[in-house]
């Protein structure tokens, strides 16, 4: 019963926080005068009959209290509001495009909690043995290379050299997994290696410091003492208590990134809603900007809540009553 009920307070703080931000979003874009507005819902190239409808449509000539109703009950209902840009729902675009972003995050997110967190507990383990010494090196070069570039090289050496071959198994662009797991995994493999990259010198450092740390606490040496094999030490003990940081990090950095990775669905032709939302800011498409804030914030706020409850499993001493 403890953790449903603080699971429940974790879902109505997020919901708050989703309408703070939903609300700054409406103050921010809508709180202006009206033509301004209706200018940039319609789009730059907007005919006066145009924006006229859309002041009509959305009722931007309304007292600004009754717009921010109309706005708020339509997220409730699931309406992100209508691109006159590209004629067509806020709420399909995204979707239509949400599977890639979240496909590339989840597969990068896997890569590198499997590298990272294995080149640093054995670092931390194997501290200044000629392992550590190269991962350190490598971590710092993992640091130091852009995205871009990093995907840029995967294109350049494996991509190009392998289709002049005649292996097309490794595509760009997406192709979801109802295309087949083989030729998802062709598409998905590149941009996931891109974006594990960086991310996995970052959760090797991480870990590598934080199992370091825990292994000269009291706890570890009393559990050495009273003769404990090394490995339950290590993993039974150590390891779980060094995760904890380790988690609270990869609920940030999911959260930020199913918000939008734009770098890496741009160089392999993705199409995720990070490349949207740039499109859009580059269009003044203003309702899926709009859209895309409200998005980013739902992502950033469940991966938390998810992240919190893993936090609380990992480590007895969080209370969650």
């Amino acid at each position: 019963m403890a953790i449903i009920g603080y699971l429940i307070r974790r879902i109505l703080s997020g919901i708050v926080v989703i309408w703070l931000v939903a609300t700054g979003a409406f103050l921010l874009f809508f709180a202006r005068p009206v033509d301004t507005v209706a200018h940039q819902l319609a789009g730059r190239a907007a005919t006066p009959e145009t924006i006229q409808e859309v002041i009509v449509n959305l009722g931007l000539n309304q007292p600004i209290g009754t717009q921010y109703w109309h706005f708020i009950d339509n997220l409730l209902h699931g309406d992100l509001g209508y691109s006159y840009f590209t004629q067509e729902p806020v709420d399909s675009m995204l979707k239509q495009d949400l599977p890639a972003t979240v496909s590339l995050v989840i597969g990068g997110m896997v890569l590198w909690l499997i590298f990272g967190l294995t080149v640093g507990i054995i670092s931390a383990t194997r501290a200044r043995s000629a392992f550590d010494r190269v991962s350190s090196v490598l971590v710092l070069v993992g640091l130091s290379m852009p995205t871009f570039v990093i995907g840029e090289l995967l294109i350049l050496w494996v991509f190009q050299p392998l289709n002049q071959h005649g292996i097309t198994w490794i595509d760009t662009g997406y192709s979801g997994i109802t295309s087949g797991f083989s030729t998802f995994v062709g598409h998905m493999i590149l941009p996931w290696i891109t974006l594990a990259a960086v991310q996995a010198a970052v959760y090797t450092r991480l870990s590598r410091g934080q199992l370091l740390d825990v292994l000269g606490e009291d706890y570890i040496r009393t559990a050495r003492a009273k003769g404990l094999p090394e490995r339950r030490v290590i993993f039974r003990h150590a390891v779980r208590a060094a995760m904890t940081p380790v988690i609270s990090q990869l609920g940030v950095d999911v959260g930020t990134l199913l918000g939008g990775v734009v770098i890496t669905e741009s160089v392999f032709g993705l199409g995720g809603i990070g490349q949207v939302s740039v499109q859009a800011v580059f269009q003044d498409n203003l309702p899926v900007i709009v859209g895309f804030v409200i998005i980013a914030a739902i992502f950033v706020v469940v991966a938390n809540i998810l992240v919190d409850l893993v936090y609380a499993g990992l480590d007895p001493r969080v209370r969650i009553t």
